[in-house]
């Protein structure tokens, strides 16, 4: 079992949020709700997200105040950051998603410049240039050397590095000689650091995870985030990434995600990796090819096989959200009443939900009087015996308690 965490010694931060300026996000994302929501969580760090739409950034200058890199929102610091969607030719069609971490106003604005040379920022907060990965991560490094670029949940299908429809088979073939200006890569709800070990390309690549939220929810906001040792600086952040250095990850299990097995949604049909190799990728039912999951993917792209375990790596807790674990204790959807009133009071009783999930013991629990299916649950879910019947073709994944089930619904 792992040790306690003291949350005084760390700073658990989420980089890849977006603002209500992104298509499919909540409109009332706002830094009192991000910031409140996040204390809740137990997020001492939040990234801004998408720092290149004009509206946000003006926001952005206008609301938080900067301190060695960090960006205050009253007590509340931030990092400036956004997420870039690169769609372009080389030879074939090629398409990803990068997260920058950018160290000031100054470097935002320079990065604004080079971008609007390219095309538009101000119809979506992650906006989209026909630009090569190269070439980006090319001409960020000409801005400064303190951008940091990540690729983003490298699994996802259509917009991940790695992924079954991006174009690409490795990272070397998307940035080419720029490959040694990417530090690290975003695993993603779609995979954990287990899955990304047995990637050889990555072994000098540090694995971190973010949200990827779309709201201020505590079910959404850091369901995955990266645990850092305690810092006050933007390049004490980067450092700790670049040198491979900060605590740990949190992360939600890969099955959840929507593409984890191979399957067609409308034929009610999905399978392992090893059973679509049988069926030659082909669906049983409609005699059309298979929509490939990250699993399968995985299995294409791994050099070592499963249980791999490099010599250095990062502890990594597998946890689902308290909503999520409430919702499945008491029969409930995540926003009914009664979960939300259990949450409340958990909260109040315990500080914030990380401490909730990761620290808690069961008899401090009961002597608070918590409800003993909820604290097994809990527990459940922080030895990681909550069984997960993966998602597939768009379709999310099931937690499943005993012979129940439920539809994952924090995604």
């Amino acid at each position: 079992m792992k040790e306690k965490i003291n949350f005084n010694n760390v700073l658990f931060a989420d980089f890849h949020i977006h603002s209500r300026f992104s298509r499919a996000c909540s409109t009332n994302i706002t830094f009192d709700n991000l910031v409140k929501w996040a204390k809740i969580k137990g997020l001492q760090l939040l990234g801004t997200g998408d720092f290149t739409h004009p509206l946000w950034f003006k926001e952005i200058k206008e609301n938080l105040k900067e301190k060695n890199g960090f960006y205050y929102y009253q007590d509340f610091p931030f990092i400036i950051t956004g997420e870039i969607s690169l769609i372009y030719t080389q030879g074939r069609g090629r398409r990803i998603h990068l997260v920058l971490l950018v160290p000031n106003i100054e470097i935002a604005e320079k990065i604004h410049s080079y971008l609007d040379a390219k095309g538009r920022r101000d119809y979506d907060g992650r906006p989209i240039f026909k630009i090569s990965g190269d070439e980006f991560v090319k001409e960020m490094m000409n801005i400064s050397k303190d951008i940091e670029i990540i690729p983003a949940h490298i699994w996802t299908p259509y917009f991940g590095v790695f992924g079954s429809m991006s174009g690409f088979d490795s990272l070397k073939e998307c940035f080419k000689e720029q490959l040694e200006n990417i530090h690290s890569i975003e695993t993603g709800m779609s995979s954990d650091p287990e899955m990304n070990w047995r990637i050889k390309e990555l072994e000098d690549k540090a694995i971190i995870s973010f949200s990827d939220s779309h709201s201020f929810w505590p079910f959404r906001l850091g369901r995955e985030a990266t645990i850092f040792e305690k810092t006050d600086s933007y390049s004490g952040i980067i450092n700790q990434i670049r040198n491979k250095t900060f605590v740990a990850t949190i992360e939600t299990e890969p099955a959840y995600g929507k593409y984890h097995w191979d399957g067609h949604r409308l034929c009610n049909f999905s399978c392992s990796p090893e059973e679509s190799k049988k069926l030659n990728g082909i669906c049983p039912v409609c005699k059309k090819s298979l929509t490939i999951g990250v699993d399968n993917r995985v299995e294409q792209l791994a050099l070592h096989k499963k249980g791999f375990k490099p010599e250095r790596t990062k502890p990594f807790y597998k946890l689902l959200p308290l909503h999520e674990l409430l919702s499945l204790a008491l029969g409930s959807s995540m926003e009914s009443k009664a979960v939300w009133k259990e949450y409340n009071s958990l909260i109040e009783m315990f500080g914030n939900e990380f401490n909730i999930l990761l620290n808690v013991s069961r008899e401090e629990f009961a002597r608070k009087n918590a409800n003993e299916k909820i604290i097994d649950i809990i527990i459940k879910n922080r030895e990681e015996k909550i069984k997960v019947q993966p998602g597939y073709d768009g379709e999310y994944g099931k937690a499943m308690i005993g012979n129940a089930e439920k539809q994952g619904k924090l995604f």
